[in-house]
Order: structure tokens, then C-alpha cells, then sequence
């Protein structure tokens, strides 16, 4: 993204109080963005609230001459997230840009989650980005019912968790796989309105993932600070962007890829119904000509 080509541009990015999200916010207003500033300032499971970190953002980017807001809405209630985007509308005049970033970690084990630690991390990511997505697009199609064109740009955050999945994260991985489906079909649906949806799957240290063993692994010799991953957002947030829409990219460090989704393999049909005894010669053979599933930092082990 060139400097200065978010000049203008009324960007929205949830859970931008620290971390990924606080470097976004501070990326995008470097460019010239005028950004509001998402964060209900709870811990990372999603407990408590404070306006502390989103107003620290907002004082950051103001002391370095950009313009902000904040805003403590909870983005997993409907409410909330009509109202943050309402509140852009109001502030700045419009809305360009939505970074859906915001989320909580309950890592259990699948037999110790409790029905909390699975509504709670469901709510704030998967309901969440949804919530905030339907009202800002119920924002642009109303726009182009009245003649207005617009140039606007969706950005969801998945994960390596819910793309390869991660033991102990059933909840987390489950709603960032949901994300990613829900970036692909948004994309479809938008496109008649001007608008593009995305996502990134991003590995970078912050309270989110510090004790998570797979960062361990990734970590050595390898820049995972969050301000590693916003260039990319920030791009994809950008007037050059227009041409890229439905896709889903992992970026970590220096290292930017794009990640393909599911996709038809090895099959075998016949003329009449299926016989279960007859399963047992076939879907073993069908299963060895596949892909293995990629390991949990998406890459495929060789076969044998």
C-alpha cells in the first residue's frame, strides 16, 4: 500500500485495544485512515471490561496526529455491533474498512470444556464477526440503493488452530474454521455492493498465544510480533486490493501465503447403491491415494 493511500478511508477494527489489533489500528492510521477503535477491555478469556485500552489506542494515534475514537462494545451481542458500526457512520461521515479481529481463549480439553468455555469463545468469534458484518453490510447495500457506489473492504481473522486444527482448542478452532466459510460465501454475497471480504489466518506472540505449545515451534529465529502481520490487513484494506476477494491468506513474520481450502480428491462412484460390506475394500484405498491432512502449522508430511 502506497503512503498515504488510506487517506479519508473510516476503518472499523475490532479488539483493537492490544496485540494484533492495536498495531492495525496504529497501521492504518499511519496511512491516513481515520479508525475506530474497538475493545470491551476484558481479559483474555473475555472476563471484565474496561475503556482503558481502546482510549490508550485512540490517545496513541491521536499524539501522532491521526484521527480516532473509541469504542467499548461488546461485538458479540447484536446490539453492540449495530452500534459500533453506527457509531463510525456518525463519526467520520461513512465507512470504508472492517477488520474483524476481536476474540477471547478457553483452551480445554474436548472431555473438560464446559458449555460456557464453548458459548463464550463461539460468541466472540464466530457471532461476533458475523454481527459486525451483518450491519456494515446492511450499511453498504442501503448505500447502493441510493445510488451511492462503494469501494469497501471486509478483513476476518481465522487461525492456523481452525484451518489444521489444534488439540486442547476445539472451541476456538471451530469458530475460526466457521470464519473462514463464513469469508468465502460473504465474498459472493457482497460483490454486488463494492465490496470485498478476506481473512487472515496470522501467528504472532501476544497474550492470545504466548503459552500455546505450536508457537513454541514456529517461534525460533522468526519475527511473531503482531506489527509483522498489519501490512498485509492494511493492504487488503486499500483501493489496490479491489481485484482480491473470497480468499484466505496465512501470514507469520516475513511470510505471506495463500491457503487452499477444501476441494474435491480421490473418488470412486457406481451405478447402483453402496453395499457397507463393500466400503471396506474401497474407502481405505481412497483415503491412501488422498492428501494427508496438513499438520498444525498447515504443511502435508510425505507420504509413509
Amino acid at each position: 500500500m502506497a503512503a498515504g493511500s488510506g487517506t479519508g478511508r473510516v476503518v472499523v477494527i475490532t479488539g483493537a485495544g492490544n496485540g494484533i489489533g492495536r498495531a492495525h489500528a496504529l497501521a492504518f492510521a499511519a496511512q491516513g485512515a481515520r479508525v475506530v477503535v474497538n475493545d470491551l477491555g476484558g481479559s483474555r478469556d473475555g472476563a471484565g471490561s474496561s475503556a482503558g485500552p481502546a482510549q490508550a489506542v485512540v490517545d496513541e494515534i491521536a499524539a501522532a496526529g491521526g484521527q480516532a475514537v473509541a469504542n467499548t462494545e461488546d461485538i458479540s451481542s447484536w446490539a453492540g455491533a449495530r452500534r459500533l458500526i453506527g457509531q463510525a457512520v456518525e463519526a467520520f461521515g461513512g465507512l470504508d474498512v472492517v477488520v474483524n479481529n476481536a476474540g477471547i481463549l478457553r483452551d480445554r480439553m474436548i472431555v473438560t470444556m464446559t458449555e460456557q468455555d464453548w458459548d463464550a469463545v463461539i460468541g466472540v468469534h464466530l457471532k461476533g464477526t458475523f454481527a459486525v458484518l451483518h450491519h456494515a453490510a446492511a450499511y453498504w447495500r442501503q448505500r447502493v440503493k441510493e445510488g451511492h457506489p462503494n469501494d469497501a473492504r471486509v478483513i476476518n481473522t481465522t487461525s492456523p488452530s481452525g484451518l489444521f486444527g489444534n488439540p486442547g482448542q476445539a472451541n476456538y478452532g471451530a469458530a475460526k474454521a466457521g470464519i473462514a466459510s463464513l469469508t468465502i460465501i460473504a465474498a459472493k454475497e457482497l460483490d454486488r455492493y463494492g465490496v470485498t471480504v478476506n481473512a487472515i489466518a496470522p501467528t504472532a506472540l501476544t497474550r492470545m498465544t504466548e503459552d500455546i505449545e505450536m508457537m513454541r515451534t514456529v517461534a525460533a529465529g522468526t519475527d511473531l510480533s503482531p506489527e509483522a502481520i498489519s501490512p498485509l490487513v492494511v493492504w487488503l484494506g486499500s483501493p489496490e486490493s479491489r481485484a482480491v476477494t473470497g480468499r484466505v491468506f496465512g501470514v507469520w513474520g516475513n511470510a505471506i501465503t495463500v491457503l487452499e481450502g477444501w476441494a474435491n480428491g480421490p473418488s470412486v462412484s457406481r451405478d447402483s447403491r453402496w453395499d457397507q460390506a463393500r466400503l471396506s475394500a474401497v474407502v481405505p484405498d481412497l483415503v491412501a491415494q488422498a492428501a494427508p491432512n496438513a499438520d498444525t502449522l498447515g504443511n502435508r508430511k510425505p507420504a509413509g
